[in-house]
């Protein structure tokens, strides 16, 4: 998987695309980011992309990038990035009233053990 696969996310597309251009994502775009970006590049990638953000230093995004894969982060929901955005200057979602926008889980296909983490985290929660 690549910086391709990513862009199939139009969300993920609008990120790297501000990346890019040095634009400053937000420490919750970064955060989105590495959520995301991670089951599609290895963590050195990752940092690569993300130090384009002149607004983090490469330690601050190595450390994101470690806490992400140690805690073995999910990628979030369309709720959770909204609800990140309003914390924050930078649109994470760039259309926010479209229903079907900034939806992970349905413009990317992510590893089987992606969607298997989340099925034992909602058996879990059923059963406490």
């Amino acid at each position: 998987m690549a910086v391709e696969d990513l862009r199939q996310s139009p969300m993920m597309g609008h990120m790297l695309d501000a990346l890019e251009n040095g634009e400053d994502i937000g420490h919750y775009g970064r955060l989105v980011f590495a959520m995301i970006g991670r089951h599609f590049v290895d963590n050195e990638e990752l940092v690569g992309l993300l130090t384009q953000d002149h607004d983090a230093g490469e330690q601050e995004i190595k450390a994101l990038v470690q806490q992400v894969q140690e805690k073995g982060y999910s990628p979030p929901k369309r709720e959770k990035i909204l609800e990140y955005q309003g914390q924050q200057d930078f649109p994470i979602c760039p259309n926010p009233d479209d229903p079907d926008a900034c939806n992970p889980y349905q413009e990317l296909q992510f590893p089987d053990e992606v969607y298997e983490s989340i099925q034992e985290y909602q058996e879990k929660r059923q059963n406490s």
